[in-house]
């Protein structure tokens, strides 16, 4: 058997190449790990919105994701941008009938420019169908406080998550108003640690994606979940340190900083 781990993929198309499926190749295949892309859904987007989302039919990607299981070893699974209620349904079956698979899902509600990418039925849905099947959940703040709309902190929003059936859940800060970038894991109904980075002066479109993606990929080689996602963190930093811009809006991670020299990289 080969030892290159398996990592299903279930994310969203972005064409710019910022964020989504590419996002997760990139970081999987940093980590050495395989990614098995399954689209759930083809957007319009650039560097700084995207204008349109089309979800996947449901049973194509039912039926994709299920020749991949059947076929390899699977050893995590990545939940990014899913499209619809529908395909949530579907992607619930799937982590149904593959429950020791650690998963790692990004609740991918807004684009970087604002535009919405979810219903509120997509988000109860999240939280009834998925939430329990999650190893590892990746909001930042803002989409902490929208899937949590009852609590009234950040810690209160962690502890509704774990409730829903999160293992972990770690909130990122890039959103918020703090001079470093405060990363906070919770688990075991309290907070287990949080994580200090220094703030970079740009956004990035597919930060997000490529953390997510990343803590996958090194739970996929077996790491246990808390040195995967501090592990993820360092790597996840080091794009966007290392990052550039070529669109008119945010930067785009430079996922693939370890394979290039500092003559190559731009500005």
């Amino acid at each position: 058997m080969s030892g290159i781990p398996v990592v299903l993929c279930l994310s969203g198309n972005d064409p710019c190449g910022g964020a989504g499926i590419q996002a997760d190749i990139e970081a999987i295949a940093s980590m050495g790990a395989l990614a098995a892309p399954v689209i759930t859904a083809l957007t319009v987007q650039d560097s700084q919105n995207v204008m349109r989302l089309e979800p996947v039919d449901p049973l194509l990607i039912i039926e994709q994701a299920r020749a991949v299981l059947e076929d390899m070893p699977v050893a995590a699974i990545k939940i990014g941008l899913i499209g619809s209620v529908e395909n949530i349904q579907v992607i619930h079956s799937l982590l149904h009938d593959y429950p020791d698979v650690p998963v790692v899902l990004d609740p991918i509600l807004r684009a970087g420019g604002g535009n919405r990418l979810s219903t509120d039925a997509m988000e109860q849905a999240l939280r009834q169908l998925l939430f329990p099947y999650v190893t590892v959940l990746t909001p930042n703040s803002q989409e902490a406080r929208a899937l949590a709309q009852e609590a009234d902190t950040l810690d209160a929003c962690a502890q509704q998550l774990l409730d829903d059936g999160c293992e972990l859940v770690l909130i990122t800060g890039t959103h918020e108003d703090t001079q470093a970038v405060e990363n906070r894991l919770y688990g075991n109904h309290r907070l287990l640690e949080t994580f200090s980075w220094e703030r970079l002066p740009h956004s990035y479109h597919g930060s997000g994606c490529t953390l997510a993606a990343s803590i996958a990929g090194l739970l996929a080689h077996g790491l246990e979940p808390f040195s995967a996602i501090h592990e993820a963190q360092e790597y996840t930093w080091q794009t966007l340190a290392h990052g550039f811009r070529l669109g008119m809006g945010q930067h785009h991670p430079n996922r693939l900083f370890w394979a290039r020299g500092e003559d190559d990289e731009q500005d």
